[in-house]
């Protein structure tokens, strides 16, 4: 016989989150920590930090895990301090009242998409700039009471967590997020269990939880994929925030498009306006137009109008590359289905997303985002200007400076990114009400008119906040990764609050330049190893993981940290999250942004340094282009010298060094009997009053207001009236155009001697075009189109609208006389175009004839 010492299976283990049980006098903490509110207002955030230091560091700032985690003695000893429960009570009042307050009715409702969200530290659902921007803008619209509601994932694993092996190398971990531990909330439905969204996709229903984060007074609504009732192949579309492959990205974005409208509906939410921050979002629109074919009955071209007058999309990324593209045969694997439900071809879909119809270029996020939205916007004036020249292939004939494509500059949440101290001493300088008028100037300059010594000390106390976090926070990894504890030790001692502390946090791409400032050693040995002008560079930053190229450079200036003569001079921070961000903002002097123009849309990160008294010293790029003002920061020119880029680094490399050898060290170090540089502190304040208040997120908001979501909800709002009757005009208007188009063409054309001569001293120019309209009549127009030959580049001038002078039937005669702008070399020609007022722009209907 057989003996078995054991029989047994594999261990079956299921998750159980046990909470502390909080007395009812206490359970107003619980909601606290379910409303973000506490993230951006310092009561809430500095209570539940009082509750328990030690764990609420431990926790890394997640009320809702400081609740399950804190002990019942502790809480006994809270119930007996009357002076805590006054305060909690306090804070709990002062957060009823917020959220008490009702949304506006005076501003389009909104409902915003967007792959990730930086909100909090606790809450993994972000990666960089993109999600910090989101978070801000919602943020943002929970205090100015917009009326919005935000879609995006909940993942699973989030982002990775960065930390460094002892030779610099970076490593990713993904760790998975406890979703009972998160300052999130299930929805529920009508039975009390937590709502499932039904998505269909191709053969299949992938289904996901819905669940709710309270910002404020906004919503912000999370789709969850991994659970039981998928198979392995779905759960994961929600569990890393841009992982996996192709096919995975176009499972994302068809859930986040397409779910996201099947979950709004789901949830009864009915906004006006539809704002797709980025491409990934864009797949939305197909999906607003199978519900207006199916359950409205407009035909396609209908149901577009109406989309496209109701949406807008946000791009964030300057060049084609950072797009996302797919090929038609993953395309048509999930999209299939959809020209059967809109009535149109397989090759119609396809063409809404190609830049050239009718070729076999792949599927484009952001052209099926620009063909299916009224307004785009690029996220600095630059970049808009960079967007337009992109994206001028789509509306062919036209040129960029003629494009719609419009902009708003990215702002950032003041209440988020202003160091308590900050918002404190701005109460009382500023007023109360500050917060209020934040985007005027006007507020702003009694920072102008401070004592000196007030704004030096607030900057210390800061400094010095911020080098209590590094040794608190950061010893332990470094002794724990990095070995020789002595030289741990030495670098932590060797942080000087007396040191001129430059700052460098962003994302590890190469095109952000990090590797400028150690293109000369020796040099940089130099600034940092002058004792009478001490100065540190702390550097921070994540690179994407199959970012080779970024990932070396992290390593690189590791390798350069940990070389005598630069340690403990220049410190690399790993893991740079929102806290690091924010006590980096917080802390350091000047905050150093190189990257290569015009490759920065926009950048935020500088602009929260503004909020606190850092300096700026950076590249006329994205946001600064805007923001420098001469004395209040440093800026590299915006000329290129060389088209070479290796040598072009050179120079800028050299350019900073100098700037900071004759201009930026001295100013800091020509210190007076008090300790501190008035000049410095004159530079502070005429940042603060003249910068800061042009890039706030309130400022942000107001401009989507003014620039697209009014516009556009006015508009709409008439193209739906009487069931739709203006934009039904308006297909019915196109159609004709379309089908008459090609028999349009100019029966003669008289051209001045000034046009006709290679030569022209000034004199008017004049033309007039005979031209069969087939029967458009006046629905034509034609312009003069003028084009300037300036270095050695052909450049968009001017244009000259022509004048209908007389019609018999189908020949309408057009007359123009005018004077060309200026002197030059000039080319020029005549365009016909379709003209209806009821038209938002010209590219809606970009058809174009050039005779």
């Amino acid at each position: 016989m057989k003996i078995q010492v054991s029989n047994t299976n594999e261990p079956v283990w299921r998750n159980i989150t046990i909470k502390s049980d909080l007395p009812p006098k206490l359970k107003k903490l619980d909601e606290l920590s379910k409303n973000l509110w506490w993230v951006w207002n310092s009561e809430g955030k500095s209570l539940f930090h009082d509750l328990d230091r030690e764990l609420w560091r431990a926790t890394g700032e997640n009320p809702v895990m400081l609740l399950q985690k804190i002990t019942t003695d502790r809480l006994n000893e809270i119930l007996k301090d009357d002076v805590m429960m006054e305060r909690i009570n306090t804070v709990y009042a002062h957060f009823k009242e917020y959220v008490k307050q009702p949304m506006r009715t005076d501003v389009p409702s909104v409902s915003y998409f967007s792959m990730e969200y930086g909100l909090c530290n606790a809450l993994k659902i972000y990666s960089g700039g993109l999600g910090i921007l989101a978070g801000d803008y919602i943020k943002e619209a929970s205090d100015r009471r917009y009326p919005m509601t935000a879609v995006g994932f909940l993942y699973r694993y989030g982002y990775f967590t960065q930390t460094l092996s002892m030779d610099g190398t970076q490593i990713a971990n993904y760790e998975a997020q406890n979703f009972n531990q998160l300052p999130i909330e299930p929805v529920l439905d009508e039975s009390g269990k937590q709502m499932i969204l039904e998505v269909p996709y191709p053969g299949r229903v992938i289904y996901a939880n819905i669940w709710r984060v309270n910002v404020g007074r906004m919503k912000l609504y999370l789709m969850d994929t991994d659970i039981d009732l998928n198979s392995e192949w779905d759960r994961p579309i929600t569990h890393q925030l841009y992982g996996g492959d192709w096919e995975n990205r176009i499972k994302q974005e068809y859930m986040l498009g397409i779910g996201g409208v099947l979950m709004l509906k789901k949830l009864g939410i009915k906004n006006q306006l539809y704002h797709c921050n980025e491409g990934h979002a864009a797949l939305l629109n197909l999906q607003r137009l199978v519900d207006y074919v199916q359950d409205d009955g407009l035909n396609f071209q209908e149901a577009l109008e109406i989309v496209r007058a109701t949406s807008l999309y946000t791009c964030h990324t300057p060049v084609p590359a950072g797009h996302d593209y797919f090929d038609e045969g993953l395309f048509g694997k999930y999209m299939g289905e959809f020209p059967a439900k809109l009535g149109i071809s397989w090759q119609d879909l396809m063409n809404m997303g190609r830049e050239n119809p009718d070729t076999n270029e792949r599927f484009s996020m952001s052209v099926f985002a620009l063909n299916t939205t009224q307004e785009s916007n690029g996220v600095s004036w630059l970049h808009g200007q960079v967007s337009r020249k992109m994206f001028a292939g789509i509306w062919k004939g036209y040129a960029p400076e003629e494009s719609h494509v419009g902009y708003v500059t990215n702002g950032v949440h003041m209440p988020t990114w202003a160091a308590s101290e900050w918002k404190e001493y701005y109460s009382r300088v500023l007023g109360d009400d500050y917060i209020e008028h934040q985007e005027d100037e006007k507020t702003w300059a009694p920072i102008l008119k401070v004592p000196d010594q007030e704004i030096w000390d607030m900057r210390m106390r800061l400094k010095n906040k911020f080098i209590n976090f590094v040794k608190r926070d950061f010893s332990e990894n470094w002794l724990k990764n990095q070995g020789d504890p002595s030289r741990i030790l030495s670098i932590v001692d060797k942080i000087n609050p007396n040191a001129l502390l430059i700052g460098f946090a962003r994302r590890f791409a190469t095109y952000k330049r990090a590797y400028l400032l150690f293109s000369d050693l020796d040099r940089l040995s130099k600034i940092v190893n002058n004792e009478k002008y001490p100065v540190q560079f702390i550097y921070a930053g994540k690179a994407h993981p199959a970012d080779g190229a970024g990932k070396d450079l992290i390593k690189r200036i590791v390798e350069i940290s940990k070389m005598p003569q630069f340690l403990g001079k220049i410190i690399f921070l790993e893991n740079y999250d929102m806290t690091v961000s924010k006590r980096l903002i917080t802390g350091v002097d000047i905050w150093l942004n190189t990257p290569t123009r015009p490759l920065e849309a926009s950048g935020t990160s500088g602009e929260k340094a503004e909020m606190n008294g850092l300096l700026n010293f950076s590249v006329l790029d994205g946001w600064w282009y805007e923001g420098y003002r001469e004395g209040a920061g440093w800026a590299l020119t915006a000329q290129r010298t060389y088209t070479d880029q290796a040598q072009q680094d050179k120079l800028d490399a050299a350019t900073i060094y100098s700037m900071l050898e004759h201009e930026i060290i001295p100013l800091y170090f020509a210190k007076n009997s008090r300790g501190y540089s008035p000049e410095w502190i004159q530079y502070i304040k005429r940042s603060i009053a003249t910068i800061a208040p042009h890039f706030t997120m309130s400022r942000m908001l107001e401009d989507y207001i003014t620039r697209f979501y009014a516009p556009e909800a006015a508009r709409s709002a008439k193209l739906r009236a009487s069931n739709y009757a203006l934009a039904k005009d308006i297909v019915a208007w196109k159609n004709n155009v379309v089908e008459h188009w090609d028999a349009v063409h100019a029966l003669d054309v008289e051209l001045s001697d000034s046009l006709k001569n290679a030569s022209n001293n000034g004199e008017a120019v004049e033309a007039t075009i005979k031209l069969d309209t087939a029967g458009l009549g006046k629905d034509l127009g034609i312009e003069l189109v003028v084009y300037r030959e300036e270095d050695g580049e052909t450049k968009f001038h001017e244009t000259i609208p022509f004048k209908v002078i007389k019609q018999e039937g189908d020949v309408v005669t057009y007359h123009m006389k005018n004077h060309i702008k200026d002197s030059g070399v000039f080319r020029y020609g005549f365009r016909v175009y379709p003209w209806n007022k009821n038209l938002p722009h010209r590219q809606d209907f970009a058809y174009m004839k050039w005779i």
